[in-house]
């Protein structure tokens, strides 16, 4: 995807990480020192929502151990779409250039953070890509896969924008370019909040990169998915898309 003219880029500076958390206690340790090996320089935010199952003493307890670790203690489970943008406000306050999306369950794999944090060196958005060539998924089944790509063609199509993995979660933005998104009007939560960001730095102008990346399914733990975050995604990327479409008629008619 290419800008109308070319986009001056500085720098990338500090990077972080932030990987929202919800009972996640026997991965965070894991993908936190993952994260820390791969990426030595980088910083690592785990935002957790209150986890019963300790998953918040366990990243204080690496806090304590690692001064690249940080805890955003959150009131209770309010959705992975308002733990990333506490994480994002978070992280621009105190400086960061890179912000970061990965989830805790290891289904993305921190060695690749690399490649990503290289693209974005001249993009603003990197998409760390399931669905483009060298990309692939491991462990899940037929429907599984089914559901995903086809949730991304139907939001790829809807809402004309050309990426390919529209709903995944591993990105890593430029600290301008989350800024220049107007992230207060975000309201959308699970995996439309993917949709909606990506729709967002696409309509803005920005220019988004994807990189293939090899998705694992998680080994521990119970998945966030549910019927509730896909009926969301579903309505949602259909206003969106009908909104669009509407507007650009009643253009075309007032011309």
């Amino acid at each position: 995807m290419k800008d109308e003219a070319p986009r001056r880029r500085g720098p990338l500076g500090s990077v972080l990480v932030i990987i929202p958390t919800y009972n996640e206690v026997d991965n965070i340790r894991p993908i936190v020192e993952r994260v820390r090996a791969a990426v030595p320089e980088a910083h690592v935010l785990v935002a957790d929502d209150n986890s019963p199952d300790g998953t918040g003493k366990v990243a204080d307890e690496l806090a304590a151990e690692d001064d690249h670790v940080q805890v955003l203690h959150r009131r209770g489970k309010e959705g992975l779409g308002a733990a990333y943008l506490a994480g994002f406000r978070w992280g621009i306050e105190q400086g960061h250039g890179v912000l970061v999306e990965m989830d805790a369950d290891g289904s993305h794999q921190p060695e690749e953070l690399p490649r990503l944090l290289t693209a974005l060196k001249g993009a603003d958005l990197v998409l760390g890509s399931r669905w483009v060539p060298g990309g692939r998924v491991v462990n899940w089944p037929a429907s599984r896969k089914a559901l995903s790509r086809g949730g991304s063609t139907y939001s790829r199509v809807l809402l004309d924008i050309p990426i390919r993995d529209v709903t995944g979660g591993f990105r890593a933005f430029r600290r301008e370019t989350l800024e220049g998104l107007d992230m207060a009007e975000v309201a959308s939560q699970g995996y439309c909040f993917q949709v909606d960001l990506a729709h967002r730095a696409v309509r803005a102008g920005y220019q988004v990169v994807e990189v293939p990346i090899t998705f694992v399914e998680r080994e521990r733990g119970d998945s966030k998915m549910s019927r509730d975050i896909v009926v969301e995604a579903l309505w949602r990327v259909t206003a969106w898309g009908v909104g669009s479409r509407f507007r650009k008629l009643t253009g075309r008619r007032h011309t």
